[in-house]
């Protein structure tokens, strides 16, 4: 079993942006230790409740950190190699884990392989590390060959991931990840676009190098069984939840985001019994305060966030309500983390204490970590579900208008059962003698309820 799994609660910071770095590289400079003041962070990450921390691209790259140049070597904007292993130990000291960015789809053309291929062209020993490379055209970049990009941008030449001597390369640097930074997960980027025989492959090597060690694939579209599984990898980011998420808040319309659900993880629902990555925002996204049209709703979609089979993840800063609109660049996603002027300025001051309350039940419920999923009522603006594991039963309700409202929730098999909420203790409902439960629904708000 993996040291990560539906009992966690990732914090995803993308170094780069978050530590003050200079956007370009110059490769010259010497290493600034920017890394550290991840520490300094590190008691807020924990106060929130989240126990893994996933930090974004930090090995040599030219820009984004998804152009890499050395797998091997920390970018020299954010510090050294030492500098990660320490982190790694206090984050360990803590009880907390580690996950890394793996960019194994594509290099930056700062590579070596890549720069390799540019000096001695078709007679380089490297002639090979790259998808169809082609001598008879250049590329739209004006090297004497061509090759195949990542989705189109020839920044990021792909590299040919059924080339024994890539693969070695790639499998070396996830060795030295695990024996010097001791990490326990790798996020695959662009998992949709590698071979189902190179994430075969890594499988194998992960398990015997570290068994423990969860694959988690950056995968938008599509079925997501085919990445997640016994054969490659643990789980995959949740991008149909994330679309329900924000879409159902903003149209007021819980019809889509319960269709989702059960779809995903119902009676019948295709991903039961796997544990996906979910999240209402990260560094490609719009953050989702700028996504919603009312703040408010802030507050319920949190509460399906972490009430919902699966492994819940906040980006950095939009435990606050920070906002930011994707551009070309993304680095309005991507910026500075100035905690003590988010803490004293937050747009949502009440919201990490939200979060932290919603962690804080689901840390302390089977139900809400393992549970199977029932889909209990659906309106407009009012959903509910509950979830069951080991002789606990949860409730969970979640209300998006900006009124009040009563609803009454079937709950069969449960007559003369009483309900108390775990987001307000000392209130309680009851459920009349054909197990029906009339709840009063606070305005933007949840219930968390768990049957006496």
């Amino acid at each position: 079993m993996t040291s990560i799994n539906s009992s966690s609660f990732l914090y995803h910071i993308f170094p780069l942006g978050a530590c003050g770095a200079e956007r370009t590289n110059d490769f010259f400079s010497p290493p600034v230790p920017r890394l550290r003041q991840i520490h300094g962070w590190l008691d807020h990450v924990q106060s929130l409740g989240a126990d893994t921390l996933f930090l974004g691209p930090v090995f040599e790259s030219g820009s984004h950190g998804y152009d890499t140049a050395n797998y091997y070597e920390l970018d020299r904007r954010l510090g050294t190699r030492a500098d990660l292993a320490a982190l790694s130990r206090d984050l360990h000291q803590r009880g907390m884990r580690l996950v890394l960015d793996g960019v194994f789809n594509h290099t930056g053309r700062q590579f070596w392989a890549f720069r390799d291929l540019q000096t001695h062209g078709a007679d380089s020993a490297c002639r090979d590390w790259y998808s169809n490379v082609r001598f008879d055209q250049r590329s739209p970049l004006g090297d004497s060959f061509s090759y195949d990009a990542w989705n189109g941008h020839f920044s990021l030449p792909k590299l040919n991931l059924e080339n024994p001597a890539v693969r070695e390369h790639l499998f070396g640097a996830v060795r030295m990840w695990v024996e010097e930074f001791e990490i326990d997960g790798i996020r695959l980027d662009a998992a949709d676009a590698l071979s189902f025989t190179f994430m075969r492959a890594l499988r194998g090597f992960v398990d015997q190098v570290k068994p423990e060690l969860w694959l988690m694939g950056e995968v938008i579209h599509g079925d997501y069984r085919q990445w997640a599984n016994d054969q490659t990898l643990h789980a995959t980011t949740n991008y149909e939840l994330y679309k329900g998420l924000f879409s159902a808040h903003n149209e007021h319309n819980y019809f889509e985001l319960a269709y989702s659900l059960n779809r995903q993880f119902g009676e019948q629902g295709i991903y039961r019994g796997l544990s996906l990555s979910n999240f209402v925002d990260n560094h490609d996204v719009t953050r989702i305060a700028s996504q919603l049209r009312e703040p408010a709703a802030l507050y319920p979609l949190y509460a399906v966030l972490f009430a919902v089979p699966g492994i819940p993840s906040v980006y950095y800063g939009s435990e606050f309500g920070l906002e930011g609109v994707k551009t070309h660049e993304d680095w309005n996603l991507r910026l500075f983390f100035d905690l003590d002027r988010l803490r004293s300025h937050a747009p949502q001051p009440d919201l990490p204490a939200w979060i932290q309350k919603l962690v804080g039940i689901r840390k302390n419920s089977a139900a809400l970590r393992t549970g199977s999923y029932v889909q209990r009522l659906v309106a407009s603006d009012q959903f509910g579900f509950s979830r069951h594991a080991q002789g606990e039963d949860v409730l969970v309700l979640v209300n998006n208008a900006d009124a009040a409202a009563a609803v009454n929730v079937a709950m069969p098999g449960y007559s003369g059962r009483s309900f108390s909420d775990l987001l307000t203790p000392g209130e309680a409902f009851a459920a009349d003698t054909r197990g029906n439960l009339t709840v009063l629904l606070h305005p933007k708000s949840a219930r968390i309820m768990r049957a006496d």
